[in-house]
């Protein structure tokens, strides 16, 4: 049976790019045919063969399964901006069937799906529904991207509070450090650890950056993640 994960964060800018891509890779390394997913993007890279997410882009390097880009990411908006916004600005509406029909196309042909979210885990998609509600219509265990940075608690506490709201289940967080390791970084890493009622899936080491995948070594957090997440 194919598991999925969908990635959130606490905010945007908080690395969850880089930590979906780093669990795609971590997953093809233990040999499972894992495919990717950007239900929602908002912003667009011009390239020779047109304009695409360069978030989607990167998922799609570390993904070991072939697919067409409009199901790896049914929704592109050219505007860098809430997507309800973005998508308001273009005249659509983002509808949630498309993501649904393309993830049942990636998972009949995986082991594994990494989905991940645009901004937080209340981003807006239209004037009603959020990324919260695309999770919830995926049905997938969420991994919640904590930002380790000043209010970072906060931040982490309120979202997980409104994912306990909806009913979700909760699969784990990922600590990342940033650019620049905060103070008391580590005293916040164990704080949530005991609010969250669980360490860490892995901690991201302060200035980590996302890197051409064939290139470098999966991290060893990446590593210790997924082997705690999927089956054997």
């Amino acid at each position: 049976m194919t598991q999925g994960f969908f990635i959130t964060g606490t905010d945007t800018g908080v690395g969850k790019t880089l930590v979906s891509v780093a669990l795609t890779r971590a997953f093809v390394a233990a040999g499972k045919r894992t495919a990717v997913m950007k239900p929602v993007a908002a912003g667009t890279v011009k390239t020779v063969e047109g304009e695409f997410s360069d978030d989607a882009l990167e998922l799609l390097a570390a993904s070991n399964v072939k697919a067409l880009y409009e199901d790896v990411n049914p929704w592109l908006l050219r505007m860098p901006a809430s997507p309800h916004l973005a998508a308001r600005a273009e005249g659509i509406s983002i509808g949630q069937d498309r993501i649904a029909a393309a993830y049942a196309r990636l998972a009949a042909a995986a082991d594994v799906v990494v989905v991940e979210g645009a901004g937080g885990w209340l981003a807006p998609i239209s004037s009603i529904e959020t990324m919260a509600d695309v999770a919830q219509k995926l049905g997938l265990p969420v991994i919640l991207v904590v930002g380790i940075r000043l209010g970072c608690l906060n931040h982490a506490l309120l979202t997980r509070e409104a994912m306990r709201a909806r009913g979700v289940h909760f699969a784990g967080w990922i600590a990342n450090k940033l650019a620049a390791e905060m103070p008391l970084a580590n005293a916040n890493i164990a704080t949530l650890s005991v609010r969250f009622g669980a360490e860490a899936l892995g901690v991201v080491p302060a200035g980590s950056a996302s890197t051409d995948p064939k290139s470098v070594p999966v991290p060893e957090w990446a590593k210790l993640a997924a082997g705690k997440l999927v089956s054997p």
